[in-house]
């Protein structure tokens, strides 16, 4: 087998996976995921697929990363790591129970609203003076 491909989003980061089988590394950037995200939370949400299905240091994971902020890249490569564990495996059911139960499958579609003209913000007016 090859190496498997996806990509997750979560508000404007996108994550592309590419999954192999191998001993558990995990790359992000070009650099070790956790050297990229040095905060222990966001080392858990990347490795919570993985921990969900039991097969963390099973596949080796190269991912790319861009856009957005650490906690939205952190979420993206999650959905696309869980979306490369559904592809590598067709024939476990569990596997798929298992992260659709944790939420793992379900891009999360919100963003930040835009500006309006005529607004300051999104919704927040200028300020009305009536005489």
């Amino acid at each position: 087998m090859a190496y498997i491909n996806n990509n997750g989003r979560r508000k404007t980061a996108i994550a592309r996976a590419y999954m192999e089988p191998g001993t558990g590394q995990i790359m992000v950037n070009g650099r070790e995921y956790k050297n990229y995200f040095p905060s222990s939370v966001r080392q858990f949400v990347v490795e919570q697929a993985f921990s969900s299905t039991s097969t963390l240091g099973q596949y080796d994971l190269m991912v790319n990363v861009k856009g957005g902020g650490l906690s939205g890249q952190a979420e993206a490569i999650r959905l696309a790591i869980a979306r490369c564990i559904i592809e590598a495996n067709p024939e476990d059911p569990e596997a798929k129970a298992a992260l659709k139960a944790g939420g793992m499958l379900t891009r999360d579609s919100r963003m930040v609203e835009r500006k309006k003209f005529g607004h300051k913000k999104a919704r927040k007016s200028f300020q009305f003076s009536k005489r």
